[in-house]
């Protein structure tokens, strides 16, 4: 285990905001999970969530983020209507922030991965459209762009 930080709440928070993402994150990377990593992967994404929006510095940013994990781990373990639930949430609170368009264009992807799930293929490349017009519009950063651009080529049925 890594050592704690000396603690305080805006320390702890800061930590685990942090840890409980990552270990969610690579939680997302394995290609399978068991029943019991896809329980640890949501309460992981949930507590990193929490974590953040109790630190003083907890931005839109920071909570755009937090809730596009948390849609991205529904549509991962199969449940559309939380995804979309945490895909909308994610686009309000992008829209709300005047987040540039890397930001706003995971919301769509968040949200067009929900529908993926749903099986829903309209609704799937509206997102989809939306999503692509986000990416054409970040400007002077190719590395997000593709990461963008790379994750909206994985969505289709």
């Amino acid at each position: 285990m890594p050592d704690l930080p000396p603690f305080d709440l805006i320390s702890a928070n800061r930590y685990f905001a942090a840890e409980c993402f990552n270990s969610a994150w690579e939680l997302m990377d394995k290609p399978s999970r068991t029943a019991a990593e896809n329980e640890q992967m949501l309460l992981r994404a949930f507590a990193s969530f929490f974590h953040w929006t109790q630190r003083p510095e907890c931005s839109v940013e920071n909570r755009s983020v937090s809730l596009w994990q948390l849609a991205r781990i529904f549509a991962l373990i199969g449940q559309p209507d939380a995804a979309r639930r945490y895909g909308e949430q994610c686009r309000a609170e992008t829209q709300t922030g005047q987040l540039p368009p890397f930001y706003l264009g995971y919301a769509y992807e968040a949200l067009a991965r929900a529908e993926m799930v749903a099986g829903q293929p309209d609704k799937m490349q509206a997102w989809l459209h939306l999503a692509r017009q986000s990416a054409a519009a970040i400007s002077g950063d190719d590395e997000a762009r593709g990461m963008l651009i790379k994750d909206l080529e994985s969505i289709q049925l």
